[in-house]
């Protein structure tokens, strides 16, 4: 006999007024992965592939001889276990492509959502250095949340939770500001470089940075700390705080998504805030008419449960998220130690703290080969500033994990990134894989006798440089990042180390 679910169960309320809310999140969500697979799409064999930088079936098999059958799988929870060669990586991308356009159709939005999470959990898990990043973690809390999503009666609790996870990276963000000691943040100077310091700046970015007066950056600084160590706790207030609270900080996202590129994590953040709004209020944006009301649809006495069931792992998940922020500012709390680290390989219970410390200048990484020990071609990049002369453009919501990770590696030691020396190998050999992932080829018809990395310091060109110039950036080489690599009659071998 059909019943209502929260009419039997304390636990399990429902929240009819935002089904469209729910729908939009759905379709958010489906959007958000469709540029997950298709970044992996062009770049995953190159990463992980047989051939590429850092071979998935290298690392199963080194996790496969150091651990037992029953320790493998939930320490690297990828179906690559199945096959990680280049048929199986592109099958899996196409199946997270379709499932995501399922899912912004909301065809069977769930299922689709399902496979798109265990599709991207399969590359985070075997991805290496390549899946460091807080936004991995936070797609993949968002969604699993979104796996409890009912779009024709949503739960009170699967939308609180996407509110939580708004929250927590908002406030976790200002806590990690908060705790760094970073004198750019108490100076309120952490604006002043931000723009060509970020790992993908954009054309806007120039301009943001040349032309805003010194006085808006710093209220730029202090309005971020406030929104996110203040504003955000209105996400848990009545109807019109939260509605008020999304109408301020959804302008700052869009921003930030103007003047850098930071993947998916921007249009992340900025769908997160639509679980502060209702439908009433987004049929006033949208300019429509309000639906009818209509009663949530009767469901078995099963669904009930397992809608219970649903309801008792996201309080599970939101109770461990909370433990672990209030770790962060007190680190005497308790946490579940042995919780955190079985979840650790799913990303789930990932803690959020992003732009804590600011980069103090920009550093670019650059690869060059030789035919004859003494000309030098550099290898050209897709989207980082390599050319002084080039604009960089809007790349966003698409990942380069690539160029992300050269930037991050500029910033340390090639000791603290040999992945580089791997990188310089495949060149070395011509291995279109890893040279899939740059814009061009320069040594396509004869390999290069040699390949080796060079560090390079840029900063924005000033108006009156541009104006005469044209050159949107100054650039200085710094020497040599990583061992120079040539070919020897018994194969590669390092011939200068830095």
């Amino acid at each position: 006999m059909p019943w209502k679910a929260n009419d039997a169960v304390g636990l399990e309320r429902t929240l009819p007024g935002c089904r469209r809310v729910a729908a939009l999140l759905q379709r958010s969500f489906g959007f958000l992965y469709f540029w997950v697979f298709l970044a992996l799409l062009f770049q995953m064999n190159g990463l992980i592939g047989p051939d590429g930088i850092l071979p998935a079936a290298d690392f199963l098999a080194a996790v496969k001889n150091s651990f037992p059958l029953v320790q493998r799988l939930p320490l690297v929870p990828s179906v690559l276990w199945l096959s990680a060669g280049t048929t199986a990586i592109y099958t899996l991308c196409a199946v997270g492509l379709a499932a995501s356009v399922l899912a912004f159709l909301r065809i069977y939005p769930r299922l689709a959502l399902g496979v798109c999470l265990a599709g991207f959990l399969s590359f985070l898990a075997t991805a290496q250095v390549f899946a460091s990043y807080q936004s991995d973690g936070m797609l993949m809390t968002a969604g699993l949340v979104a796996l409890f999503l009912d779009a024709e009666n949503p739960s009170w609790w699967s939308l609180f939770s996407l509110r939580w996870l708004w929250f927590s990276i908002y406030f976790g963000s200002g806590i990690a500001k908060m705790l760094s000691g970073e004198p750019q943040w108490r100076h309120l100077t952490a604006l002043d470089k931000y723009y060509e310091n970020s790992p993908l700046p954009t054309v806007l970015g120039w301009y943001a940075q040349q032309r805003l007066p010194h006085w808006a950056e710093v209220g730029m600084a202090l309005t971020i700390l406030v929104v996110e160590l203040g504003l955000a706790w209105l996400c848990f207030g009545p109807r019109r705080w939260r509605i008020v609270c999304f109408w301020i900080v959804t302008p700052f996202q869009v921003g930030i998504i103007l003047t850098a590129n930071y993947g998916f994590l921007n249009y992340l953040v900025l769908a997160l805030g639509f679980a502060l709004l209702d439908d009433r209020h987004l049929d006033w944006i949208l300019r429509r008419k309000p639906a009818q009301a209509r009663p949530a649809p009767a469901v078995t006495v099963w669904a009930a449960r397992r809608r219970v069931a649903g309801s008792v792992c996201l309080a599970a998940l939101f109770l461990l998220s909370a433990a672990n922020l209030a770790q962060r500012i007190w680190p005497k709390f308790p946490t579940p130690r042995r919780v955190n680290l079985a979840l650790e390989p799913f990303r789930i219970a990932d803690p959020f703290g992003l732009f804590a410390v600011m980069t103090r200048a920009r550093y670019e990484i650059e690869f060059q080969g030789t035919r004859d020990g003494d000309t030098w071609v550099p290898y050209p990049l897709r989207h980082q500033p390599q050319d002084p002369a080039r604009a960089t453009g809007f790349v966003a919501p698409y990942q380069p994990r690539f160029d992300w990770n050269l930037w991050f590696a500029s910033l340390e030691t090639y000791r603290d990134d040999p992945w580089i020396e791997q990188v310089e190998l495949r060149l070395l050999n011509n291995d279109p894989a890893v040279l899939g992932l740059f814009a061009g080829n320069p040594f396509e018809h004869t390999p290069p006798v040699a390949v080796r990395a060079v560090l390079w310091r840029y900063w924005y060109s000033t108006p009156a440089e541009k104006r005469q110039t044209g050159a949107w950036w100054v650039r200085k080489q710094l020497g040599l990042y990583a061992p120079e690599i040539a070919r020897t009659p018994r194969g590669a071998a390092i011939v200068q180390i830095p």
